[in-house]
């Protein structure tokens, strides 16, 4: 597998690919809008989708077309329907979808969020309003909300993985519980898909279970929580044979590329956020570079 990464904007990427090109070539990591990337990308050429979409109401990237500021959680649910429609049409017949999205909760008719000594970006200047049947201080409850779209969508709905953080962030709330976990949804494409329950055991060689004791894991010049690797190999051990492509549709600090590259594994990356490009870009190469003086 050849394995110079091929970086570049949208057009210019299409544009030198006039001729057609094979998602398991090169890895590849494109700049522009998920959507619309993949709309344009060859059918039934990704085994499996690895991924984390910007959280609901969480963060303000700052770049137009950014997906969690959508002015409703309607608006956000259907947006990521609409990738995860393009994911399922670039996966093979047998492919899978692994999932991480995170909640959130409602803004209480605040407008803004202030920052926080211990994670500064967590300041907002906007903030979508509280959905409609929802009151001050409910969980939202996107991930199960997101998980029903998507299965209504045609996507089978096959596991619900709690990612529990030992190390989870202090928050001050005096009256719940400090969340301590995320949701890691496994989707098929098909009834039937790869999954090598082998590849992965837990303890004394026993079947793989859905709670996975994973520590966060910050990575230099990410200003954001990044996807751990730790978080990121199972799936591709349990969903993907070496040589198969991984895809991506939301790129950030390219921890999905690096994994996936480290296993053998191809890639194709999508990341609208031109500065996350740079960031991911940097590290997948370090990926590529040790890969090829592993061979």
């Amino acid at each position: 597998m050849a394995q110079r990464l091929k970086i570049a904007t949208a057009a210019a990427f299409f544009k030198r690919a006039r001729g057609g090109f094979d998602l398991a070539g090169s890895p590849a990591l494109v700049q522009g809008d998920s959507s619309k990337v993949l709309a344009r990308l060859p059918p039934g050429s990704a085994q499996c989708c690895i991924t984390s979409p910007p959280y609901w109401s969480l963060r303000d990237y700052g770049i137009a077309g950014q997906v969690g500021l959508e002015a409703s959680l309607d608006a956000y649910l259907a947006k990521l329907v609409t990738v995860f429609d393009g994911v399922r049409r670039v996966l093979k017949s047998d492919g899978t979808l692994w999932l991480n999205i995170g909640d959130s909760y409602t803004s209480g008719g605040r407008t803004w969020r202030a920052p926080d000594k211990k994670n500064p970006v967590r300041a907002m200047s906007v903030r979508p309003p509280t959905p409609q049947g929802l009151k001050p201080k409910d969980l939202v409850g996107v991930p199960w909300r997101l998980a029903f779209a998507l299965q209504a969508a045609g996507w089978y709905l096959r596991a619900d993985v709690v990612w529990n953080k030992p190390n989870c962030q202090p928050e001050s709330v005096k009256d719940r519980p400090t969340r301590s976990h995320e949701y890691l949804f496994l989707f098929s494409k098909s009834e039937q898909y790869l999954y090598q329950a082998d590849a992965v055991r837990g303890p004394n060689a026993r079947n793989l279970r859905t709670v996975w004791d994973v520590h966060t894991q910050p990575y230099r010049d990410a200003h954001f929580a990044t996807f751990p690797p730790a978080l990121v190999e199972p799936c591709v051990q349990l969903c993907t044979r070496e040589g198969d492509v991984v895809l991506d549709p939301f790129t950030g600090s390219g921890t999905t590329g690096a994994v996936a590259l480290q296993h053998g594994r191809g890639f194709f990356g999508v990341e609208l956020n031109p500065a996350y490009v740079k960031l991911a870009a940097r590290r997948i190469g370090e990926a590529v570079k040790k890969r090829r003086l592993a061979a």
